[in-house]
């Protein structure tokens, strides 16, 4: 029940603060707005102020803001009107749910490493044959504090200098093992691995594994900052490549696509390691969110923006029968891939259950 609701709780932030930046543009830029609706379906609660009409529905998987004469059926030409706007205001409008995002996904990794979060010691917890570290002599329980002179201290940090280290190059290792410092000559041995995005690459390996010895790393303000800006660059350079690979067939839809059961399925094992884990999803969630909606696509922000730039190319709107295609076309597009994902969702998380269930 607990992980339930702390599903509604992300996917719940996750809406509003991308329609509050509907919202908050369009009201900016002189734009009335009818509807604030956090879900579809049957209205649950309502309530009616300053002219906008705020709900909460049935079914919490959406939201949307409604703003008036925002197409041609409606548009009655009146200065408060959506499409009375210029195309970039409209821009504006559109680019603001997204980038509302953004912003979230940045503003919680900033806290992540402002309060602290788990991460592993280079204390080693074991040794694989016929790699370096073995031969050399390390012994489970050595803690690595210096890479050729470099101190370190946590073991991502230990396998970013690794892995990037390539024979016949080895490595002078500082070590504490029973308070005593002392150094060992290493070989490095070159494996092929899958990164995150299933591509074999290269890397360097000592042949050691982590011992379970958790610590949690805090920084300051400005080095979280700091921080913040490098994850948010690293994980959107990630998503657009990731993309570009699915786009063009080097990586599969079905492992790197997840929909609302997928998220329910993360967010419960996230919620039993921590609020911290949490806050890590709700970041990631909300930045691959802002970047999946700027997609080209009908009906997605990216697809109106699209639209939005040929417009003004043009000079004019598009013709109602002309908007009519393009929401139908986005609608299909949209609801297979829904469909799609849904799919994959209950094959790659439930799909063993399911099949218990019919033994």
């Amino acid at each position: 029940m607990l992980s339930f609701l702390i599903f509604l709780f992300i996917l719940g932030l996750l809406i509003i603060v991308h329609e509050l930046g509907h919202f908050l543009v369009a009201r900016s830029v002189g734009v009335r707005v009818e509807t604030f609706s956090l879900g579809f379906g049957r209205q649950l609660l309502t309530k009616k102020k300053s002219g906008t009409e705020y709900t909460i529905s049935a079914i919490p998987l959406g939201g949307f803001v409604k703003l008036a004469g925002d197409n041609l059926a409606e548009y009655q030409g009146r200065a408060d009107e959506y499409l009375s706007k210029s195309p970039g205001e409209r821009a504006r409008i559109v680019f603001a749910g997204p980038i509302l995002n953004y912003i979230l996904g940045f503003l919680f990794f900033w806290l992540i490493f402002f309060v602290g979060y788990p991460t592993l010691t280079t204390k080693v917890g074991g040794l694989l044959d016929g790699f370096g570290a073995k031969d050399a002599g390390m012994q489970v329980g050595d803690k690595i504090i210096a890479v050729d002179g470099q101190r370190v201290e946590y073991w991502e940090d230990l396998q970013k200098i690794i892995q990037r280290k390539k024979p016949p190059v080895g490595v002078k290792l500082s070590l504490l093992r029973n308070n005593r410092e002392l150094t060992l000559d290493v070989d490095i041995r070159e494996q092929k691995l899958e990164d995150a995005l299933g591509q074999k690459r290269s890397v360097g390996l000592l042949g050691i594994t982590p011992f379970d010895e958790i610590i949690t790393v805090r920084h300051g303000l400005a080095k979280s900052f700091l921080l913040s800006i490098n994850k948010t660059w690293d994980l959107t350079e990630l998503t657009y490549r990731a993309l570009w690979r699915m786009v063009t067939g080097k990586m599969s839809m079905k492992e790197s696509v997840t929909g609302p059961l997928g998220i329910f399925y993360i967010t419960s094992r996230a919620a039993k390691l921590g609020i911290i884990a949490v806050l890590h999803l709700v970041a990631v969630l909300s930045m691959s969110l802002c970047i999946f909606n700027l997609l080209p696509l009908p009906v997605l922000d990216g697809g109106h923006i699209f639209l939005l730039a040929i417009e003004k190319i043009r000079g004019r709107h598009f013709s109602l029968k002309a908007e009519q295609i393009v929401n139908r076309i986005g609608i299909t597009v949209i609801t297979s891939l829904a469909i799609l994902v849904t799919y994959n969702d209950i094959v790659r998380y439930f799909g063993d259950k399911i099949v218990q269930w019919f033994r």
